[in-house]
């Protein structure tokens, strides 16, 4: 994945930005093609993005090696990549000399991240696709008063509440 101009503009990612965001989510990339996944870079894609989006964008400072790092670190939270039962798996050590960065500077980065766009460890936009297919809570609705599980609701329900965004729409998180 190479971040162009039409993938960057499909990301919402502000004209002035798109060069910055293109060279970090290179770097990113290149690295989640050492030690992650492609899944992973396209969670990277949007995290960026919505970094792009925030006003001022964080992201008009600062190395662009430190961005990918920390968006990644950020990523690996949600999705506990740095818990060695989860596949993919990698330890910070791993991660930071991926992207030839400091750990410490890597988690700073990282926390900053999590803090400026107020993620937290169930973020539905930016889980992988195996871990929203598990999550209980990524598909509890309300019908009629009642919490239920939308797997459990007839499939032209389940179509509407993906539709209106209760529920995810697993069909274009197609892991790669």
């Amino acid at each position: 994945m190479h971040a162009d101009d039409r993938e960057l503009a499909e990301l919402q990612v502000p004209i002035e930005l798109r060069p910055r965001v293109g060279e970090i989510l290179d770097i990113a990339v290149r690295a989640c093609s050492t030690c992650l996944d492609d899944e992973y870079a396209q969670l990277c894609a949007r995290l960026v993005a919505r970094l792009s989006r925030k006003r001022p964008s964080p992201l008009v400072r600062g190395d662009a090696r430190i961005w990918a790092a920390g968006a990644l670190y950020a990523l690996g939270r949600i999705n506990f990549l740095f818990d060695p039962s989860q596949q993919p798996h990698a330890s910070t050590d791993k991660l930071a000399a991926s992207l030839g960065v400091v750990k410490s500077t890597m988690a700073n980065k990282g926390g900053l991240i999590q803090k400026t766009l107020d993620l937290g460890v169930y973020e539905p936009e930016l889980t992988r696709r195996s871990m929203l297919e598990q999550h209980p809570l990524a598909w509890l609705v309300e019908v009629n008063g009642f919490v239920v599980d939308a797997r459990a609701l007839p499939v032209e329900i389940r179509d509407e509440a993906r539709k209106r965004g209760l529920i995810p729409d697993l069909d274009d998180r197609q892991a790669a």
